[in-house]
This record gives C-alpha cells, sequence and structure tokens, in this order.
C-alpha cells in the first residue's frame, strides 16, 4: 500500500491504482489477526471513500493541497520580490536567479522542488502551483 501511495503521491500513479489500494485494504482487515492489522488500512480507505476526488487530480498530475513537491511547480511573484538573494542562496541546484535588488526567476529544468526557497523567503514571494 505504501509503494502504491508514494506512486501516486508522484505523480506516477493509475486509476488503476485506486482500486488496487482499496482491495488490498480490504484484503488486509479481512486476514489480520490482531486488532492494528485490522485497523492499520482504515486511514487509507476512509480518504479513498471521501477523498477520491483529490487521488484523482494525483493521477492527473496535480495536488490539490500544493503540498505533493513532485506535483507543484514553484514561481516567484515579481510584486513582491525585492531581490533579497536569499532564494538564491537557499537554491542548491542554482534554478534560482538574478541580480542584488532586481526580480528573481527560478528556472523550472533545473528546479528539484526542495521547497527550500519558500522558507527563505521572508516576503513571500516564491509561490507554490
Amino acid at each position: 500500500m505504501l509503494e502504491t501511495l508514494e506512486k501516486v503521491c508522484a505523480g506516477r500513479g493509475k486509476t488503476e491504482d485506486l482500486d488496487t489500494l482499496a482491495e488490498l485494504g480490504e484484503q488486509i482487515k479481512a486476514s489480520s489477526n490482531c486488532g492494528l492489522g485490522q485497523t492499520a488500512p482504515n486511514p487509507v480507505l476512509t480518504t479513498l471513500r471521501y477523498f477520491h476526488d483529490e487521488y484523482e487530480a494525483h493521477i492527473k498530475g496535480k495536488c490539490p493541497a500544493k503540498v505533493c513537491l513532485a506535483l507543484v511547480d514553484f514561481s516567484i511573484d515579481p510584486e513582491k520580490c525585492n531581490g533579497c538573494g536569499m532564494c538564491l542562496k537557499a537554491c542548491d541546484p542554482g534554478a534560482i536567479s538574478g541580480q542584488a535588488k532586481e526580480v528573481h526567476r527560478i528556472d523550472l529544468s533545473k528546479c528539484v522542488k526542495c521547497g527550500k526557497c519558500i522558507t527563505v523567503c521572508n516576503r513571500d514571494a516564491v509561490l507554490k502551483g
């Protein structure tokens, strides 16, 4: 179940994976000899039931909550960026460029989606979308 969930969260899931998750969850509940095993799949089964549209969105390559970093793109809001360079310094792969006191830019082809730029920006100029 974990491998399938990770695949879905990474944007590599397929519609059939949702059926697989449901089947595995029910089989685990039915075949487990202890209470912990019988309840372990409940979070997945419950989210499949009540948040099925979010699973579908992940399969289509979008994370509505914008928490699955593999499924979001980062950008810099030119209205908020003052060119302080904090994001530039935090970006290990060098995906952010720009001069001091000028609006910075993110090269999505280099971005590894680590999210460091968001955590260091004190102007909320780095956006997830």
